[in-house]
């Protein structure tokens, strides 16, 4: 007992408080030390986290050369399957820009732009459904000028991929294709029966 008096006293005659004083105010000061590091040190939980989204992680594929694609089949391409590359087109020319994905893929500001011809709606600065189209009849000069910013920013940032294409074009570029592929076929076949 003679222990707990002393600690009491020499409480009382360092601090001027109250052994319950005493206590409760550094009661106080340790929870308030508590909230105050948790909110400027990460915990472990954090940096858990931080590693399981590190191991996640996978750098976007190399770009991949289309060529000439439809709307249609661009639309494929919106980011809903992360295995695809994310692309989107300016002025008919698509560019690869999975490197953006938090930007153009799901969830992102810019998603909506993702699959599509945006020319339309980078020039007007819309997010308007209507605005998504390559579609640039009817635009002002500083309309014009505007998507011509938003095409070079594009062509120093992102690879182009390949250009959109109609349906019939692409149909008649296949069809030839075709033909010239056949035409190749029969020629060698010529020549080696001809050197015979």
């Amino acid at each position: 007992m003679g222990l707990y008096a002393t600690a009491m006293d020499s409480i009382t005659a360092y601090t001027g408080l109250s052994p319950a004083a005493f206590f409760t105010i550094l009661a106080v000061m340790v929870v308030a030390y508590k909230v105050v590091s948790g909110m400027f040190v990460a915990g472990d939980d954090h940096q858990a986290l931080q590693r399981r989204m590190q191991a996640e992680y996978r750098p976007p594929p190399p770009p991949v050369q289309l060529g000439d694609v439809t709307e249609e089949e661009l639309r494929a391409y919106d980011g809903s399957d992360p295995e695809k590359p994310l692309l989107m087109a300016i002025k008919g020319q698509i560019y690869d820009v999975s490197r953006s994905r938090m930007f153009y893929g799901p969830g992102g500001p810019y998603a909506l732009f993702a699959g599509r011809d945006a020319s339309r709606a980078l020039a007007l600065m819309s997010f308007e459904p209507k605005d998504l189209t390559g579609d640039t009849s009817g635009l002002s000069p500083s309309e014009l000028e505007a998507l011509q910013d938003w095409e070079y920013k594009f062509m120093e940032k992102y690879v182009k991929v390949g250009q959109i294409v109609s349906e019939k074009t692409k149909a008649g570029n296949q069809e030839n294709g075709d033909a010239t592929e056949a035409k190749q076929g029969d020629e060698p076949s010529k020549e080696v029966n001809g050197s015979q």
